[in-house]
């Protein structure tokens, strides 16, 4: 295998896991203020669904963009409505999330577009493009340092580098700020935030807020950076994952950060295996390597997650106390 192949299937673990760590960084922030954040895949779908459509009318990727997290946003301050308002079950109120976006996106895109549930193909105006960086040019015929720098650093969406600037600024704000902090002890005693003369609600709506954002970030880079516009259940169970490697990670940011590389990895493995011949076993079918994620997701939380504690006050409604 060349260093070209090395570096390819590193760019590809770093575009692949993209979307995981900012769903992954928004569920941290819902899941540490004591929300389940079991609506990520339906958060994700419907900014991958809004980001496409309207990239694909008003031709702006910066709306696109925009919308993308506005309506990830609206839906994950909905399930707090249901949640935290109305202390509804979080489990049901997150699947019935994502089962009320599964049904609609493709519903309104077979009505607006009339072509099968999907957006129309994007053009490279109307979404996020590879960015070269300064001196790819320069440093193409350096030997290492060139391949690296242009395939495995550059060439990647605006949203790739946002991502990675984004999880040490969420680290920062969750463990370095008394916001942080607040959202941090909301979800392990909201009781004693309560006595602190603090809304518990306010901190919870705040974090789900931000939580969409984030998410919303996620679905715009399925379908206007790394693809080129919206097809029926994109995500593919991005979300599911996002929320596998959380909970692997022990709802720290880095662990969790790890663990999207981890299923990413394999994910961008998998694309290479397809076809090929491996010593003794021969040709190993597609639809075990196709599976080659989602087995490794489960094997990791049955056997390899350990003692893993969920924020103490996680899914319980909060009463108010007099």
């Amino acid at each position: 295998m060349s260093l070209i192949d090395v570096l390819s299937v590193l760019a590809a673990t770093i575009r692949l896991a993209t979307p995981l760590i900012l769903a992954t960084m928004g569920g941290l922030f819902s899941e540490r203020a004591g929300v389940i954040a079991l609506g990520l895949e339906g958060m994700m779908l419907a900014a991958a669904f809004a980001a496409a459509c309207i990239a694909a009318v008003t031709g702006s990727v910066w709306l696109a963009l925009a919308a993308a997290m506005g309506i990830s946003m609206l839906l994950s301050l909905l399930h707090g409505f249901a949640s935290v308002t109305q202390r509804g079950d979080q489990v049901v109120s997150g699947m019935a999330l994502n089962i009320l976006v599964a049904g609609l996106t493709p519903s309104l895109g077979l009505a607006w577009f009339h072509q099968g549930g999907q957006t129309p193909a994007l053009e490279p105006g109307q979404r996020f493009m590879p960015i070269a960086l300064p001196g790819a040019d320069s440093l193409a015929g350096v030997p290492v340092v060139g391949p690296v720098w242009n395939h495995l650093i550059g060439g990647h969406n605006l949203i790739v580098y946002l991502a990675m600037l984004l999880l040490p600024l969420s680290a920062w704000l969750l463990y370095r700020t008394s916001f942080g902090l607040r959202v941090r002890a909301v979800g392990e005693n909201p009781h004693a935030v309560d006595a602190a003369g603090l809304s518990v609600a306010r901190l919870r709506y705040v974090a789900l807020a931000l939580s969409g954002i984030l998410v919303g970030l996620a679905g715009a880079d399925l379908s206007i950076a790394e693809g080129a516009g919206f097809g029926r259940d994109m995500t593919a169970g991005r979300g599911y994952v996002a929320l596998a490697a959380l909970i692997f990670g022990k709802w720290r940011p880095g662990p969790a950060f790890a663990a999207c590389l981890m299923f990413a990895f394999c994910d961008a493995l998998q694309v290479r295996l397809q076809g090929v011949a491996l010593p003794i076993v021969g040709v190993v079918p597609v639809q075990f390597v196709e599976a080659l994620p989602y087995v490794l997701t489960v094997l990791l939380l049955a056997g390899f997650v350990g003692t893993a504690r969920a924020p103490r006050a996680i899914g319980v409604p909060f009463v108010k106390t007099r």
